[in-house]
């Protein structure tokens, strides 16, 4: 596979990855300090094939945390002759909707099967034969940045093109005769992670580490551990501290990628002082899969398109066509774009990101744009909201250190009484935002994104979005910022907001019930117990453990101070 980038191992097409006995050392994934190779993943790919066999239906869901035992039934049920849908999350919600579109169940959602002990799985893989790649589909859901999360087909050839171009592309960035291995803070259940830590590594022996990256010092111990890449998004890019210590990572890392929205400059050149390297950024949707591709650091704002993929521009919106689509016809983004004369293009905003507001046809991208002129504003969402029969806007936006700073000595009403006075000269009045939320930092879902719902619960109940952090059946962990203009901290305390304390069992029950099978009725509290205030501007980590039987559940939050409270809520339930 010399055309596409040098590589340590042979190139073992997507259509081919589980068949056959050959290259059975070849590496697949690090679990923990556990090297798992082929050998074994071609006989756990068999104990998923049965299990599917014996199931009726033709369409499946998968929704697994660990990245290899994603693998291993994604491929035990294509081999199986089933179409794979792939969750984006666990959510109640979610998981309704599954439910009215495949018959089976797999990984950490309700009912789900097991694999079965394959009694011959050697030479079940060896009779496997290659997949169709034209017959052999699965459905992956976009993010929802722009509303409800969308289901997109892909064809198993749409996949092989893809994960080809970006080895063309980006393979000479890989040494010669040396194991590399994918880290990663993005989640493989979106197109982006399915593509960068899924099959792109399969096909050229690049080991995923199935450890989720989630903190910052937690990347820095993992990334030194070993050759590595890393596999992000903006979101976490954005938040990386100057106070851990990465001298370890930089010796180790060979890459970052980056994707699911462009990485802001000043957040570009801190990641690579950080790290080292200048961010891979791709631009691309689940739709089109991968467009473009850029580093900061060389390229300023201007993207280059990735090898077979040709654009242009129907007047000022981006159109493509590449083998990464379903057919050969032009796909037109909602992206606006401007040529840069020198075969590339620039990103201009969205094209559909148009509210009708009193009957005035308002851009969003333009009120977003007017909001960082300020001075006041580094990152803002503005959405049209429904509001009596019409609808308003609204804004939700990250201050500017001088923002906070305003906010904290004059308050809140103020700093939004300097924003629309400076917003006044630039926008029409009706393009005035209505209402406001302040937060630290967005909140952002698995894949990095920021989801218009998300944004949406901001204006809801009076509790920060959580970033899910970790979840499971019986224990999770989710983030929270506290925004000083949560209504909760008015009044309590004057000249020193706090955080009440039936807040914080308020919010763990509401958590809890986002992410376990949590129906009963509150019956009792337990244990609680203060050992520090939470004040405005702290991000706390929340963590919950859920004891079905005894219909329990436990909380505590804590921070980079330590802990700040704990204790357990009873429910009513069957089970007690």
């Amino acid at each position: 596979m010399s055309e596409v980038g040098l590589l340590r191992h042979p190139w073992i097409s997507t259509p081919a990855v589980a068949c056959g006995g050959h290259d059975l050392d070849r590496p697949v994934a690090w679990r923990g300090s556990e090297l798992v190779a082929r050998a074994r993943f071609l006989d756990d790919v068999a104990g998923w094939q049965a299990s599917f066999e014996g199931r009726p239906g033709a369409r499946v869901a998968l929704y697994f945390e660990d990245g290899y035992e994603f693998a291993c039934a994604l491929y035990g049920a294509w081999h199986a002759g089933k179409e794979v849908v792939i969750s984006g999350d666990a959510l109640a919600t979610t998981v309704e909707r599954l439910q009215g579109l495949v018959d089976v169940m797999a990984g950490q959602l309700p009912g789900a099967i097991e694999p079965v002990l394959h009694k011959d799985a050697a030479a079940c893989a060896g009779r496997r034969q290659a997949l169709d790649p034209q017959a052999t589909y699965l459905t992956v859901f976009t993010s929802g940045s722009n509303g409800e999360p969308l289901a997109i087909v892909k064809r198993l050839d749409q996949i092989e093109s893809e994960i080809a171009h970006l080895q063309q592309a980006f393979g000479d960035r890989f040494p010669e005769g040396g194991d590399v291995s994918i880290c990663a803070t993005v989640s493989h259940q979106h197109i982006y992670g399915l593509l960068f830590c899924i099959f792109w590594p399969l096909a050229c022996g690049r080991p995923l580490d199935t450890v989720r990256l989630i903190y910052p010092d937690q990347m820095a111990v993992r990334l030194a551990l070993r050759p590595s890449v890393l596999v992000s998004s903006p979101a976490h890019l954005k938040r990386l501290p100057d106070t851990v210590d990465w001298e370890g990572a930089r010796s180790h890392l060979l890459c970052v990628f980056s994707s699911g929205g462009p990485l802001p400059a000043d957040s570009a050149g801190e990641c690579h002082q950080l790290l080292g390297h200048s961010p891979t950024e791709v631009y691309g949707s689940s739709e089109t899969g991968g467009i473009a591709w850029r580093q900061q650091a060389i390229h300023g704002d201007r993207w280059t398109a990735l090898p077979g993929i040709d654009w242009r521009l129907d007047e000022d919106v981006l159109s493509v066509r590449s083998a990464h689509l379903p057919d050969d016809n032009w796909f037109q983004t909602s992206d606006r774009a401007r040529l840069t004369g020198d075969g590339g293009f620039v990103l201009m905003g969205r094209a559909d990101r148009i509210a009708k507001i009193e009957e005035k046809r308002i851009s969003l991208t333009a009120v977003e744009a007017a909001l960082y002129t300020t001075g006041l504003i580094q990152e803002a969402r503005a959405m049209a909201m429904p509001h009596a029969g019409s609808a308003r806007l609204v804004v939700v936006g990250v201050p500017t250190p001088q923002g906070w700073a305003l906010m904290r000595d004059s308050g809140r009403r103020h700093y939004t009484d300097v924003l629309r006075n400076r917003l006044g000269d630039l926008l029409e009045r009706v393009a005035l935002p209505r209402r406001w939320r302040f937060v630290r930092t967005l909140p952002v879902n698995s894949q990095g994104k920021t989801t218009e719902s998300m944004l949406q619960d901001l204006f809801g109940a009076d509790m920060p979005p959580p970033q899910w952090l970790r979840r499971g059946e019986t224990e999770a962990v989710a983030e929270l910022t506290v925004s000083p203009d949560l209504d909760v901290l008015q009044g309590h305390f004057p000249g020193f907001p706090l955080l009440p304390g039936i807040a914080q069992v308020d919010w763990a029950i509401a958590l809890a019930r986002q992410c376990f099978a949590l129906t009963g009725e509150f019956r009792s509290l337990e244990g609680l117990k203060f050992h520090r205030p939470v004040t405005p501007g702290m991000r706390v980590q929340v963590h919950l453990e859920w004891q079905a039987p005894t219909g329990r559940l436990g909380f505590r939050y804590s921070s980079f101070e330590g802990a700040h409270s704990s204790g357990r809520v009873t429910f009513s339930s069957t089970h007690v």
